[in-house]
């Protein structure tokens, strides 16, 4: 096994500046949607005082929890000590950073005053989980910051795997966090269990590794760098094994649900009646991000096609956003049960389906957050020496003759 050696990318071709390009556009245009909802107010997009958390919550929470998977190459690195995965380990901490960066914007940018920011980091309501949250996003930058230190400086190397271990259980706290804030909503049906914590942990590891494939394979094939069969295997499997983990929680997350009578109308609306949540539900989250890729994935001929896998971390992504905009908003959807078994009658929407319809605004915010990410991750990848010359098999695999 050779050690890896690290290099810049070079970064003046013009594919690498139209990549820059394209993605300012998105950043230009997310600024401007930030600046016309607030000008004109939150009237102008689909959010509603029944549905307040609304498309960029969904961007938003789904980079979050990403942030937290992509991660976990690094952790599997330092602190499972696999060899294998070592020269991943500085481009997975930057891939964590610039998720989190791409989401906490899209938040910031939704707030309507983003100023009031300020209030949120100085005055803590601890029995708020919003607060909690806030507590562990600035831990993360600042536990990811001096794990890629440790890394990079080869002076502190040996304080790596004890970074990396404080960075390993800072991300489930902060996954477990993120799950915690739907979890701890006892007044909407669709939430309120405790499985959304441990689901969320499980789904960041799907969606942060989905990422981070795509990252890597592009990486490679558009700078030229090797990239073994032995690493990519290795990858294309770890992925199919958290998508089936995400399946299984969300399998026994409704059918837990279907066995308490106090959310069977909630399951009804998701499962069977919901409209575009249970087309987005079945479709886009179970078919298409689930059970596609599994079979791409674990397909002795497909499996082996690159294009196929990337299709496959592709589709992933695709499914998790579903996911997402079924859990935040679908949930929203469902009229709040105020007075269990009993019927309540008001002009307060009580017992009314809430709809929501996202704005093109709404929209371009959410990819602007997606583009800040990409563009945070193709400049650092400039600047520093996050990227390994080569992940030939000789380079990753201690037994390669």
């Amino acid at each position: 096994m050779k050690k890896a050696n690290f290099v810049e990318i070079e970064g003046r071709s013009a594919g690498y500046l139209a990549l820059l390009g394209f993605l300012g556009i998105f950043i230009l245009a997310a600024l401007g949607s930030s600046y016309y909802m607030e000008h004109h107010g939150h009237h102008v997009t689909g959010m509603t005082n029944q549905i307040v958390w609304g498309m960029p919550h969904v961007f938003a929470v789904f980079l979050i929890v990403a942030a937290s998977g992509a991660l976990n190459i690094a952790s599997i690195s330092s602190v499972f000590h696999k060899t294998a995965y070592k020269p991943l380990a500085r481009l997975s901490g930057l891939l964590a950073l610039a998720l989190l960066v791409g989401g906490l914007m899209v938040l910031v940018l939704d707030l309507g005053r983003p100023d009031r920011l300020i209030i949120a980091m100085t005055y803590y309501n601890f029995k708020s989980i919003f607060a909690w949250n806030m507590i562990l996003y600035n831990g993360f930058f600042l536990i990811v910051g001096v794990y890629i230190w440790t890394m990079m400086q080869r002076s502190l190397n040996p304080y790596s795997k004890y970074a990396g271990f404080a960075a390993f259980i800072w991300r489930l706290s902060l996954t477990t966090g993120t799950g915690s804030i739907f979890g701890f909503l006892v007044a909407r049906q669709a939430y309120d269990a405790a499985i959304m914590a441990p689901m969320f942990v499980v789904m960041s590891f799907s969606f942060g590794l989905a990422i981070f494939l795509l990252v890597l394979l592009a990486s490679c094939n558009w700078t030229g760098r090797p990239l073994g069969d032995v690493i990519f295997m290795k990858l294309k499997n770890l992925l199919g094994v958290f998508v089936a983990g995400v399946l299984y929680f969300v399998i026994v997350q409704h059918l837990t649900n279907l066995y308490a009578a106090e959310h069977s109308g909630v399951e009804a609306f998701i499962l069977m009646n919901g409209g575009i949540y249970t087309k987005l539900f079945w479709i886009g989250q179970i078919l298409l991000g689930s059970l596609v890729p599994l079979a791409l994935l674990y397909h002795p001929v497909w499996g082996k096609s690159r294009t196929l896998v990337g299709l496959a971390a592709a589709l992933i992504i695709l499914g998790g956003i579903a996911q997402m905009y079924v859990i935040i908003i679908g949930g929203q959807a469902y009229p709040l049960v105020l007075f269990p078994g009993m019927e309540v009658e008001s002009s307060f929407f009580d017992g009314i389906v809430n709809h929501y319809a996202p704005t093109l605004p709404e929209v371009m915010l959410g990819l602007g957050g997606i583009a800040t990410a990409i563009i945070t991750v193709a400049l650092a990848v400039k600047v520093l020496r996050f990227l390994p010359e080569s992940l030939a098999d000789e380079v990753v695999d201690p037994h390669h003759k």
